[in-house]
């Protein structure tokens, strides 16, 4: 199966964090994100997912990691995607969907919380490196590939 997750990052340099409610992974905390659905794109996939499982809507900026995990008898490849809020003003979390908890977790307190397997790292080398992801080329809302000014 195909997941996307998006790592969103606000002014205060937190990182929005779900935790989940159903397997895999559940009683988790991870970053918002689910299944592909059948005739969906990536980045679609990626915005539907948080606006369903958090109320935010944001816009995704560049591709910054792909996973492949085998846990609890699932088997995913996930594509993870940095984001932004659309609207800096609305950016309460509200937990919904299959998630029991949305919030704003300082990067410093980030092992206090029970995350993912690899969560931890994506989450720290994004934070330290945000404008280095695979990015979708102006006539493309389907491919990343690396920037032409580096």
């Amino acid at each position: 199966m195909i997941g996307v997750g998006g790592l969103l990052f606000n002014r205060q340099n937190q990182v929005l964090l779900i935790k989940r409610n159903k397997p895999p992974s559940q009683g988790l905390w991870s970053v918002p994100g689910g299944k592909l659905e059948a005739g969906e794109g990536l980045t679609e996939c990626c915005r539907r997912e948080i606006r369903e499982e958090t109320g935010l809507d944001v816009n995704v900026l560049s591709l910054i990691a792909v996973v492949e995990r085998r846990v609890e008898n699932f088997h995913y490849v996930i594509v993870d995607f940095l984001v932004e809020l659309r609207d800096e003003c609305a950016n309460t979390p509200c937990a919904a969907s299959d998630v029991t908890e949305a919030r704003w977790i300082n990067l410093e307190n980030l092992e206090n919380y029970p995350l993912a397997a690899g969560l931890s790292e994506i989450i720290r080398r994004t934070a330290v490196r945000r404008n280095e992801g695979l990015l979708a080329p102006e006539d493309s809302a389907t491919d990343f590939i690396l920037p032409m000014d580096r």
